[in-house]
């Protein structure tokens, strides 16, 4: 079989290596530890920047959602739900992120609050200068008013 690096085939590359450490082969010289501890820092990133993504849009929808009534509908709630969904998904397979999700509002909320002001063509001092919503509103089964 051939060997492969991971400039040349990635997937390749990243099935031989787990091979390699199923069989405990630390010693073999075509064990890329540089790289493979690089990939798991990554998956670590990925999965933060993706609960950041989720909780950005989550909170996008519910400043639309409390700031323009008149347009709830089915199109609204079924991202927000979905979007939790995959936050509680994340969080259940990376629990020590939880901690983290205050960090996630807040950073994220800036972003929302000039999408939400974007999409509804409200203007930017409709909505509060910082998050109005807690975590648990974030990612829970609620709706504002």
């Amino acid at each position: 079989m051939t060997t492969a690096t991971y400039e040349t085939d990635f997937y390749l590359w990243t099935q031989q290596q787990a091979d390699l450490l199923r069989q405990a082969q630390f010693n073999r010289i075509d064990l890329d530890l540089g790289n493979i501890a690089e990939e798991i820092e990554s998956m670590g990133k990925r999965d933060r920047r993706s609960i950041s993504s989720y909780v950005q849009n989550v909170l996008l929808h519910l400043l639309k959602w409390r700031y323009q009534p008149e347009q709830r509908g089915a199109s609204w709630r079924l991202p927000i739900e979905n979007m939790r969904d995959q936050i509680l998904n994340l969080l259940d397979e990376s629990p020590s992120l939880k901690s983290e999700m205050g960090t996630f509002a807040t950073k994220e909320y800036q972003r929302a609050l000039r999408n939400a002001a974007g999409e509804t063509g409200l203007p930017l001092t409709t909505f509060p200068e910082q998050c109005p919503f807690t975590v648990e509103q974030i990612i829970g089964d609620w709706w504002p008013d």
